[in-house]
């Protein structure tokens, strides 16, 4: 294959692009994200925060309280709307299923200073909204005697967790969540999912527009101008990515390894982009190709996300700058697999092209 050539067919996509409805439509959902960013972060979060539905709540709540006497009852004691029922265990959980308590907590038998874990059981109602707002207000009550258990057992400790800085601000915690945990790994892997939607179309739009035949009748093989429009395609996603970080940038956000991430998402973007055109290759019409290719991309995002490493879970370790070296042989690994992939599509491509001129 000839690399003038691959160069010109990616140069006549890339100037084309604005016909193009998949990416147009992809762009101007970015654009609407983004003006509405703000809205979206402070939305979502407290949607999936359930420490935001507290504050709503202001009437005192039951609690059962079973088993040995523990400072997880001094704890209790401190809160003003958690009011504490010693009895058994039985007729505590008699008592929470007839709703005269809101929550039943179990401490065993264990000293504090054991070998083992203090294992603290809570009981709460299945699908139950009060059973949302009690669980956030014993969470602080656990949190306190969790402190006090670890103050005592502070001679064992061999590790030291790493202290955050977060703003002083309140919510900063569920902001860092937010931003690093699923904002970034979004909008970096956008990019190439929509680059690999786009593939597709633009091969299937040369069969349904009947210009193949005019274009093979050029110096330009076929293999070539597949090619030329995955290099098309995967120009686009380290630049929209990088769009996206110096975007976060310029909001005060802070993205660790960025050229690591780039590499990252232009190596999964190659994949998925050889991958759209494999199948676009095959079905040569677009609503089949992209169906199959959508069913194809959820099959192969639930086996990749049961892996450790994972490309939302590397994302966020890179944005952080807790990943370590070890990203560097995945990544080597994908590049390796997408390199398998061209390969197939190359010799796919040069079987479709002698049907096409023969």
């Amino acid at each position: 294959m000839k690399r003038r050539n691959i160069g010109l067919i990616a140069k006549k996509e890339l100037l084309g692009l604005s016909s193009e409805k998949t990416i147009v439509f992809a762009i101007l959902l970015q654009v609407f994200i983004a003006m509405f960013s703000s809205f979206l972060m402070v939305g979502l979060t407290a949607m999936y925060d359930p420490e935001a539905i507290e504050g709503y709540s202001t009437i005192a709540y039951g609690v059962g309280y079973a088993g040995a006497d523990s400072a997880l009852i001094d704890e209790f004691e401190k809160q003003d709307d958690l009011i504490l029922h010693r009895m058994d265990l039985s007729q505590a959980l008699a008592a929470l299923r007839e709703r005269r308590v809101s929550a039943v907590v179990y401490v065993p038998d264990t000293p504090p200073d054991a070998e083992e874990p203090v294992m603290v059981t809570l009981y709460l109602i299945q699908n139950d909204l009060q059973s949302s707002v009690i669980n956030v207000k014993v969470k602080e009550v656990l949190q306190g005697y969790e402190k006090e258990l670890r103050e005592v057992r502070a001679g064992r400790m061999t590790t030291f967790p790493v202290s955050l800085n977060f703003p002083e601000s309140g919510g900063g915690e569920n902001f860092f969540e937010f931003v690093y945990g699923l904002l970034i790994p979004l909008l970096v892997l956008l990019p190439a999912i929509v680059s690999a939607a786009l593939i597709i179309d633009l091969i299937t739009e040369e069969y349904q527009r009947r210009t193949l035949e005019t274009l093979m009748s050029t110096p330009v093989t076929f293999a070539e101008m597949v090619w030329g429009k995955v290099a098309a395609c995967e120009i686009l996603v380290p630049v929209q990515a990088g769009a996206w970080l110096l975007l976060l940038g310029f909001n005060g956000i802070a993205v660790d390894n960025a050229a690591a991430i780039l590499l990252h998402a232009s190596a999964g973007g190659l994949f998925l982009i050889l991958l759209g055109a494999l199948v676009a290759l095959h079905y040569r019409e677009r609503t089949s190709a992209q169906f199959i290719f959508s069913t194809a991309l959820v099959v192969v995002f639930l086996l990749v996300m049961a892996i450790p490493y994972n490309p939302l879970n590397l994302m966020v370790r890179l944005a952080v700058d807790t990943a370590g070296p070890v990203h560097w042989p995945i990544l080597a690994l994908v590049a390796g697999v997408a390199a398998l992939l061209g390969w197939a599509v190359t010799a796919y491509a040069r079987r479709v092209g002698e049907g096409v001129t023969a």
